[in-house]
């Protein structure tokens, strides 16, 4: 793997070159990555795999013309056809008026901050396998479990860099360490499985493998007996680990491409209230061994810690250079890179503050409702927020989580549900998507 200042010449070069060309103008990306994955199934060894992979992206600006193009292959003569290709693309290109790179007033001019989040550790295959064993064991070894589908443990580096030919250079790492099983308990028509895992930058953050197994085991065995659910109007809780699912959809809405193509449920919400008072969403890209923490985003713009929900109220959109001259706008540090085509917008670490109430105050008063652990489908339309997702967990009964349902159905419409929500005190950063316990209320359920 290269060094971070040969990743970022490599970028850079690319660059001269589109330009010497003919480019007016153009940037480049080089992302490689390299991670080694251990599986074991029913205490075996199963599959050792490691992989390498690099690309290169360069997108060339003739005028108001733009094109993309992208390579794994880094033999010096495959980037100059690369270069000689790009460069005629664009020539032939339609016009866009929004086309071009960052505003250069707007680029990172300091030097990126230090996020932490690189490891020196690096296991070897025997203590992955070590950590994968003792995941399934332990899955395995929870009372009712009746099979495994295995379990796992990976560690990975990756880097990426970034260059324009109107003065930003910048490139950093990361590293990714983690633990997962998967397992099945019961028999036949009534087996149910489940899984658990974690994922972390640093080592020494890591779950303990024995943890991560269990909580796989009981999981699956919670499982175990669904009863039907007679339909109707209740309240949804959502568990942490799903529920983020909900702020998903929130930011689909919220990127700048969807709203200057008017094709948002948001479209007209922009400083309303969409939740209650006591809701606040953060985007955080600083965040310390953050899983998507960046130190820039994909134009070479600075980033920093946003409030995209501020006390119920959206705040703005997630934009991109291109979309924010759609939308009269200035670009907001959101714009995501891959080796092709135009960034796009995206978030990184996004988190709901906590409620102030226990998860079980939250379901304290339900009469009759339902806790999802999982959601099936994709059922969720962004242009109208209507909402209807395959959905498996518990039933809540007078106050208390008690059976197993599955292969029921919740309905509603996003800002029906974002109006009717409450989060719990619960909250815990496990991944790069973080929320509470959260309870909607007014939500139609379908039995199965």
């Amino acid at each position: 793997m290269l060094s971070l200042e040969e990743a970022q010449s490599r970028a850079q070069d690319l660059v001269s070159a589109a330009r010497k060309a003919g480019a007016d103008a153009a940037d480049a990306i080089y992302a490689c990555n390299a991670s080694t994955n251990v599986s074991v199934r029913l205490g075996a060894l199963e599959d050792v795999e490691r992989s390498e992979g690099e690309e290169i992206g360069l997108r060339v600006f003739i005028g108001q013309r733009s094109a993309s193009i992208s390579a794994s292959d880094m033999n010096p003569a495959t980037l100059a056809t690369l270069v000689d290709r790009a460069v005629a693309m664009a020539r032939e290109a339609p016009e866009d008026p929004y086309a071009g790179l960052a505003p250069e007033d707007r680029l990172l001019k300091k030097r990126p901050p230090a996020l932490d989040l690189t490891d020196e550790e690096e296991p070897e295959p025997a203590a992955l396998r070590e950590r994968a064993m003792i995941a399934e064991e332990a899955a395995r070894s929870v009372p009712g479990i009746t099979n495994s589908e295995g379990g796992g443990a990976a560690n990975g580096r990756s880097q990426v860099a970034l260059a324009t030919s109107h003065g930003f250079a910048g490139a950093y790492a990361g590293t990714s360490h983690s633990t997962w099983a998967s397992v099945l308990a019961g028999a036949g028509a009534d087996m149910q499985r489940d899984h658990a895992s974690h994922s972390v930058r640093h080592l020494e953050d890591l779950d303990d493998a024995e943890a991560v197994g269990i909580r796989a085991g009981q999981r699956a065995v919670a499982r175990l007996n669904p009863v039907k659910v007679e339909s109707g109007v209740m309240p949804v809780i959502f568990d942490p680990r799903i529920g983020s699912s909900l702020l998903g959809h929130l930011i689909g809405g919220m990127v700048g491409p969807a709203i200057a193509r008017r094709s948002s449920f948001l479209l007209e919400s922009l400083g309303e209230a969409l939740f209650e008072a006591g809701v606040t969403i953060i985007d955080d890209p600083l965040l310390p061994r953050g899983m998507r923490s960046r130190p820039f985003d994909g134009e070479g713009l600075p980033v920093e810690r946003r409030a995209l929900i501020d006390q119920g109220v959206l705040t703005g959109w997630l934009m991109d250079s291109a979309s924010a001259r759609q939308l009269g706008l200035e670009p907001t540090g959101h714009a995501s890179r891959g080796g092709s085509g135009a960034p796009g917008a995206s978030i990184t670490n996004v988190h709901m503050e906590a409620g102030a109430i226990s998860p079980g105050d939250l379901m304290a008063d339900v009469k009759r409702g339902i806790y999802v652990t999982e959601l099936i489908g994709m059922g969720v339309n962004g242009v109208t927020g209507d909402y209807s997702r395959g959905a498996a967990g518990f039933l809540i009964e007078n106050g208390a989580v008690a059976h197993a349902v599955s292969e029921i159905t919740i309905a509603s419409n996003l800002k029906a549900m974002f109006r009717a929500l409450t989060p719990a005190s619960d909250l815990h950063y496990r991944y790069a998507m973080n929320v509470p316990t959260i309870r909607v209320d007014g939500m139609t359920v379908a039995g199965g």
